[in-house]
């Protein structure tokens, strides 16, 4: 702009050059006429030049300043990067234009941007030193080819072999190179000049401050809808929380650190008969005195990070009651990392706890009940015992049986034990072992036994004989364990006289067995008719209680 102005001033000189000289007297030769005449015609020629470089320079200036207002009212940055490749073309007269821009932490720039040719070139990627993006990202300044077929740094693809005159520009942050703007001619009768590359560059400097603030805008309008999600997700949470709080069956308190209650639940109330309003903002007192010390040692194992889990205690109604709890601690935290306060779960237990001391009571009144019905086994295995010792002096092949039977009693009294926790694993083995015995004293006992019957004995041993056999045969009978199984309430006379009826026995001879009279005989098969459910019914008696061997 200085020499144009330089031009002028001697454009304007010369023709008061002249006409002094004219005035002087003094008349110029033609040859000096001439020299002056294509001097002045040169000095035009600058003129012109100087003049037409002055209105691109205003057009320049012009087009940054409306430039750089159009950039910064944009945020988006798709439009804005379309913007900022529209006026740089437009700056430099060309349709043709990218722009390459760097992720942060990447090794490489993607083309984001792309006009005229370079719009199918969308996507591509190049790295420090490749091509003209690479080189001016590498070099850190801009780069002007005037024929990029030529050029010995580009990129080895045939589909760039349109291209001629390039420019690339920097864009570069903090001493660092974010970005490329690129332009291009595809005439070969087309190139940019050192003027260009002059206005790009300052184009350069407001489209990188465009862009940072529009890469602001976007992370202030990430930042905040992020913001945003997770005050929507806190309240949610704290919504989906209360509603928890709200509806739990469990009474629920929060104490702050100082021990006062902020919150509890409408299942506290309803649990302590405490009002809500009553509470809040107060140190809830409904600690038994006896459940202090207990309560305190809680308290110190909570403070020192301990969770307090199912912690059985006492505590308070607002009507004097105590009820048994089992309570749950552990402390929260605020925003600066320090225990703010404790939330509290408790579950009333009272009606378990009764429960348990019902049962527990339930419990020691069945061992009595087992002891008292151990002795009772216990004896009358001693008479059992006595028995047979007396048997084994009438009849000593009977000796070793009697042993085994008393070992077998004994083994059958642990099993009976046994049995009163787990019957019906071991009604199996009951049965096998009732077979055992059954075989061995139908092997080893009846045969002997009825050898003797058969001697000669009075009346009176006969039927004590008699007796004893049956005695034996009720022991090892299955039937009268099926039919105890089947009807255990009949009494130990209704099952002998069972056995003697399922045998075949007449009413007398039954009673004759059993030293017992005719009409009892009658009363004990009327009873076991009404305990087998079969009174009045046209069932035989004998028949039924044969049905049971089956």
């Amino acid at each position: 702009m200085d020499n144009m102005l330089i031009y002028i001033k001697k454009i304007r000189s010369y023709p008061v050059n002249h006409i002094q000289a004219m005035h002087m007297g003094v008349k110029p030769t033609y040859e000096e006429l001439e020299k002056q005449v294509l001097e002045l015609s040169r000095e035009a020629n600058r003129c012109l030049t100087a003049e037409s470089a002055f209105h691109r320079h205003k057009d320049y200036l012009e087009a940054l300043h409306e430039t750089s207002l159009g950039l910064i009212a944009k945020l988006d940055k798709e439009e804005l990067l379309e913007n900022i490749l529209d006026r740089a073309s437009l700056l430099t007269g060309t349709e043709h234009g990218y722009i390459y821009l760097r992720e942060p932490g990447t090794d490489c720039m993607q083309m984001q941007m792309g006009k005229g040719f370079f719009k199918g070139q969308l996507g591509r990627c190049v790295i420090r030193g490749e091509g003209m993006g690479g080189r001016v990202w590498e070099a850190e300044v801009p780069l002007l080819v005037d024929d990029y077929q030529v050029w010995p740094g580009r990129i080895d693809d045939k589909k760039l072999d349109k291209l001629h005159s390039i420019v690339g520009i920097p864009l570069k942050s903090d001493q660092e190179v974010v970005g490329v703007i690129g332009l291009a001619h595809v005439d070969d009768n087309r190139s940019f000049s050192t003027e260009d590359v002059t206005v790009l560059e300052r184009f350069a400097a407001l489209a990188l401050i465009a862009l940072e603030k529009a890469r602001l805008y976007a992370d202030v309008r990430r930042e905040l809808a992020e913001r945003k999600r997770a005050e929507d997700v806190l309240r949610q949470s704290e919504s989906r929380y209360r509603i928890m709080l709200e509806s739990s069956p469990d009474p629920i308190v929060v104490y702050d650190i100082n021990g006062v209650a902020t919150y509890v639940n409408p299942a506290f109330e309803d649990t302590f008969g405490l009002s809500r309003n009553d509470l809040l903002g107060k140190r809830i007192d409904f600690v038994p005195e006896e459940s202090w010390p207990e309560t305190r040692d809680a308290i110190e194992k909570m403070l020192a990070g301990q969770t307090i889990s199912m912690f059985e205690t006492r505590r308070l109604t607002k009507d004097g009651r105590v009820l048994d709890v089992q309570l749950s601690s552990t402390l929260y935290r605020g925003s600066d990392g320090r225990p703010a306060g404790n939330i509290v779960t408790l579950r009333d237990i009272s009606a378990q706890k009764i429960a348990e001391r019902e049962l527990q009571t339930y419990r020691d009144h069945l061992e009595e009940l087992v002891a008292r019905r151990t002795a009772e086994l216990e004896q009358a295995n001693l008479k059992l015992e006595q028995q047979v010792e007396e048997r084994r002096r009438t009849e000593r092949s009977l000796q070793r049986h009697q042993k085994d039977l008393r070992a077998q009693s004994l083994h059958l009294e642990e099993v009976n034990t046994a049995l009163r926790v787990l019957l019906k694993q071991r009604e199996q083995d009951q049965r096998e072992l009732s077979e055992t015995v059954r075989r061995n004293v139908q092997e080893l006992v009846s045969p002997y036994l009825e050898k003797v019957i058969n001697t000669r004995l009075d009346n009176r041993q006969k039927s004590l004989l008699q007796i004893l056999e049956i005695n034996l045969e009720n022991i090892i009978s299955p039937f009268i364990n099926r039919l105890t199984e089947k009807m255990g309430t009949l009494t130990p006379m209704e099952m002998r006289v069972a056995d003697l009826i399922k045998a075949g026995k007449t009413n007398k001879e039954i009673a004759e067995l059993l030293l017992i009279s005719k009409n009892t005989v009658l009363f004990h098969r009327h009873n076991i008719r009404t305990k087998l459910q079969i009174k009045n019914k046209k069932i035989n008696l004998r028949a039924h209680l044969l049905s049971f061997e089956k």
